[in-house]
């Protein structure tokens, strides 16, 4: 299996889906070697690790290239603590191809699965090594990071050839099939969708411990409305600005909190002060563990405004602590969450009125909180391992 993240050194949902997934399938009896394209101190005990970093020990790399970019930033800053590394995404994507040719042939395997298309290309270079199955396993496409715009033909060539190439494809939602068989030209046949899910053993109630003087603001009667996720054009922060503003106009005693970072942050800080409304909007950066657990908790709404998400396990998250979801109709999640306000992610009057909806009545945020978590805890890792189990199983027949 290949990756280009793993928790803690992830940067998004991307990690947390292949740790979630590998889990459940090693629970499962699937003996699994993870190949990540550099060397990091991962302490898991259920499955084997590969570093496609040759035999050399990365002396103080501590962070991949992200995953998560726009189009116009393909050529980042690359962490240069050997030169065997590319100096941008795509050439440190090249590189990893390279290497996992040589991984293929030292380690037996029976299936090879490649996550997203960081790793398509070292999927596809190790099946021409092997000519084991191949499966590509579809997160995100261009389309979603850019909103259909700006597409970058480089990843949108990979993206397509990754697919076409492999045996079969998982897409985390029907909305991302319908993509790829639309914009990519793939056979319907061949896509598999399965579902992101969660660990609901995972979910203990956190302890409310103060989140920047949060606790006494809701003393103080204030509602706390919650954005998860990467500060980017594909998660919509800007619309949710939008909304907050159109609240505010209702409600005053209302705080928004956006925990996450990414390359619109200085765009929206500004845009917030701009607005008029920075005194009523919290910054947080990028929470995980408990804080981000007591962000949910302590949350009155959770609110995902994303323009393409293909599936957006922060909302699953959000109703595993009790904190009722309102989210873009545009999304995977809201295919299998049916106990959660939706709107379309452009649609801010709708938005703010169902926020304010959120905040006066009681009753109806407890009928979503209550029912929505219900519907998460059924929505595991566990039914995701056994749907990958099956393509595996029909693979290794043909």
């Amino acid at each position: 299996m290949f990756g280009w993240e793993f928790p803690p050194y992830n940067s998004g949902g991307l990690g947390v889906a292949c740790m979630g997934l590998t889990q459940a399938l090693s629970s499962k009896g699937i003996d699994i070697t993870f190949v990540l394209p550099k060397r990091f101190d991962v302490n898991v005990n259920y499955m084997k690790f590969r570093f496609a970093d040759s035999s050399l020990k990365c002396i103080g790399v501590n962070s991949l290239l992200s995953a998560y970019v726009t189009s116009e930033s393909y050529g980042l800053k690359a962490l240069r603590a050997r030169s065997i590394y590319g100096n941008n995404l795509l050439a440190e994507v090249a590189r990893y191809a390279k290497l996992a040719s040589e991984i293929a042939s030292e380690v037996d395997h029976d299936i090879i699965h490649a996550h997203d298309w960081l790793s398509f290309l070292a999927g596809e270079a190790a099946q021409e090594t092997s000519g084991a199955p191949l499966v590509t396993h579809v997160h995100a496409t261009e389309f979603d990071r850019t909103g259909g715009t700006g597409v970058n033909q480089q990843v949108y060539e990979i993206e397509k050839e990754g697919c076409s190439r492999a045996t079969d494809v998982i897409a985390v939602s029907n909305l991302t099939k319908n993509i790829l068989t639309s914009n990519y030209g793939i056979d319907s046949s061949k896509v598999h969708v399965v579902h992101n899910g969660i660990n609901p053993d995972s979910f203990d109630v956190p302890n409310r411990a103060d989140i920047s003087g949060i606790v006494k603001l809701k003393e103080m009667g204030y509602s706390i409305v919650s954005f998860v996720g990467r500060i980017t054009l594909q998660k919509g922060p800007d619309y949710f600005l939008q909304v907050a503003k159109k609240v505010l106009e209702y409600n005053k005693k209302v705080l928004f909190v956006i925990a996450g970072s990414g390359d619109m942050q200085n765009q929206i800080i500004m845009e917030a002060a701009r607005m008029g409304i920075s005194n009523r909007v919290l910054f947080a950066g990028f929470l995980r563990g408990e804080e981000l657990s007591n962000l949910y908790k302590l949350s009155d709404v959770f609110v995902m405004p994303s323009v393409s998400e293909p599936f957006g396990l922060t909302a699953l998250e959000s109703l595993a602590y009790g904190t009722p979801i309102l989210i873009s109709k545009q999304s995977g999640v809201s295919e299998v969450v049916d106990a959660s306000l939706k709107s379309d992610f452009w649609d801010v009057m709708d938005m703010a009125d169902k926020i304010l909806a959120l905040t006066q009545y009681k009753n109806l945020r407890q009928v979503l909180s209550h029912e929505g978590h219900d519907q998460a805890m059924k929505c595991t890792w566990d039914k995701a391992a056994d749907k990958t189990i099956d393509i595996y199983n029909h693979l290794l027949k043909t």
